[in-house]
């Protein structure tokens, strides 16, 4: 288990449950450096003054805020430990709601939340309550000198926090076109879409981009033939219920050989007379 970012407690009502915060998730992706493309030796990251145009050295580097335009005023480790310290070590719930009323929108990054020593009780109690009762627990918490809206629910045995994101800063969406469509191509999307439907599961899905990536970059570092790039194919513009109704059909036939292998096994072999 790694290490813990942040401890405190989940507070609600009179209860306070001591646990102990964990990152729940990491990037995969693939990171890349600014070369010198004539000895291909890395360029480094350059603190550079946007007034003089010079370099600057980190002890010289100090956090501000710009109160107005040009006009910008620092901020200390003392500033912040002027505000409510209570703040910064509690999972303030403000209300329990249905999961199924969020909108994913909403969701940033998940934590896993872990019982620190002698709340292992009151830490059950909670996961339990909240998966009997479907719902999950809206509270504010402040991680790393910033305070967030989060949803702590359970997973499991366990408890996960959620950031999310403040109504305002999501961003309303434009007004999206609404043509007119047929009842029949409803039904025949409908169709497909229970065609293609099954059961969530997270380990069948890949970052195949990634990977194909790295094993191109690990060709070229080893002078192999690389593949011709891919010509980009034009938008075709097709007829929507054909289009529809081939891949109704296409996937019937990707699926049925699966079915009826699975009802001739089950079906008894007849004995020789």
């Amino acid at each position: 288990m790694p290490r813990a970012i942040w401890s405190g407690s989940i507070s609600f009502g009179l209860v306070s449950v001591p646990v102990r915060m964990y990152t729940a998730t990491e990037s995969k992706e693939l990171k890349f450096h600014f070369l010198d493309r004539r000895d291909m030796s890395p360029i480094g990251y350059d603190k550079i003054s946007k007034e003089t145009g010079k370099h600057v050295d980190s002890e010289h580097i100090i956090r501000g805020f710009e109160v107005d335009k040009g006009r910008f005023v620092e901020l200390t480790d003392e500033d912040v430990d002027r505000l409510d310290i209570e703040l910064t070590h509690a999972i303030d719930i403000c209300d329990f709601v249905s999961i199924d009323e969020i909108d994913p929108l909403y969701f940033r990054k998940a934590y896993y939340l872990l019982p620190q020593e002698g709340a292992e009780k009151p830490y059950r109690l909670l996961v339990k309550a909240l998966d009997e009762t479907g719902r999950v627990a809206i509270a504010k918490v402040v991680i790393r000198n910033k305070q967030h809206l989060a949803c702590v629910r359970p997973a499991g045995k366990s408890l996960v926090l959620e950031t999310m994101y403040y109504a305002d800063e999501v961003r309303e969406p434009e007004a999206a076109p609404a043509p007119q469509v047929r009842a029949a191509e409803v039904e025949m999307a409908k169709t497909l879409i229970e065609n293609l439907a099954a059961a969530w599961d997270p380990a069948k899905y890949h970052d195949l981009y990634r990977n194909e990536l790295l094993d191109l970059l690990e060709k070229k570092a080893e002078g192999e033939p690389l593949p011709e790039p891919q010509e980009a194919g034009g938008g075709e513009v097709v007829d929507l219920m054909e289009a529809l109704r081939q891949s109704v059909a296409a996937t019937k036939k990707s699926r049925a050989p699966a079915k009826k292998k699975t009802a001739a096994k089950r079906k008894p072999a007849r004995k020789a007379s």
